[in-house]
């Protein structure tokens, strides 16, 4: 299973299993504070020069998402219940290593926000010298809200118009998903963080007509960098695959 954003698997460090209970959702009247340790992290790439434009980055892909898109190619860290494979000691020792050769830390996944432990993450991160990226798809509104103060550049997730945001995601109700998603976007335009918008183009539940029409919404929102990235089928699920084969057979 790839697990990246840039098509480049990530080398996997540290101990099977780490962080897995804090994987599990605590009633908040048991919650203490958390800091970068308990961090589940599903994988580490050293070194990538495609998760930040223009920037050396080491990238954290963090476990668990709360939508089911329906070309994701990372599966083995959706599910929030599942252990930790690299421990944030690994983290700060490739830091350690890697200064004046690494620009910055993306956080990546799964869902990043929805692990409260990154803001202290991102402190760290921050403190050693390195910049903060973030890869998000908005799921989470007043978490992403708290760290945008800690992130110097988001590469922001759009799935979707509104109306065909379920259609991607499989999540939520109706219009939960765009609703956090939009919400998201407009506190990120508003906070005067750099941002690249991307979206990933299923061909399966996109015409062109709705790519255009997505394009000119966002404009009017104010972004002014809008990335369109061609679906990969690996890593897919195999009735994805076979419903984007007959797609392109058209």
């Amino acid at each position: 299973m790839t697990l990246s954003t840039s098509g480049q698997p990530p080398l996997t460090l540290g101990l099977p299993g780490v962080g897995a209970a804090s994987a599990v959702p605590v009633p908040s009247r048991e919650r203490r504070a958390t800091c970068a340790g308990d961090l589940v992290i599903a994988g580490l790439t050293p070194m990538s020069s495609c998760d930040w434009p223009g920037r050396l980055v080491a990238t954290v892909f963090l476990q668990g998402c709360p939508w089911r898109c329906t070309y994701c190619h990372n599966h083995a860290i959706l599910d929030p219940r599942a252990p930790g494979q690299v421990p944030w000691r690994d983290v700060r020792d490739l830091l350690a290593r890697r200064a004046g050769l690494l620009d910055a830390v993306v956080f990546s996944g799964g869902e990043p926000t929805r692990q409260p432990a990154l803001a202290d993450a991102m402190r760290e991160v921050r403190a050693a010298g390195f910049g903060v990226g973030l890869h998000t798809g908005g799921a989470y509104p007043r978490r992403l809200e708290a760290l945008l103060p800690l992130v110097d550049w988001v590469g922001f997730d759009v799935k979707a118009p509104r109306d065909l945001y379920r259609a991607v995601v499989r999540a939520g109700g109706e219009t939960t998903a765009a609703d956090q998603a939009f919400a998201s976007l407009r506190l990120v335009l508003d906070s005067g963080v750099d941002v690249q918008v991307r979206t990933t183009v299923d061909p399966t539940v996109l015409s062109d007509d709705d790519v255009r029409g997505l394009t000119a919404t966002l404009h009017a929102l104010g972004v002014g960098d809008h990335v369109l990235q061609e679906v990969r089928p690996d890593g897919t699920t195999s009735e994805y695959r076979a419903a984007l084969a007959r797609v392109r057979a058209r």
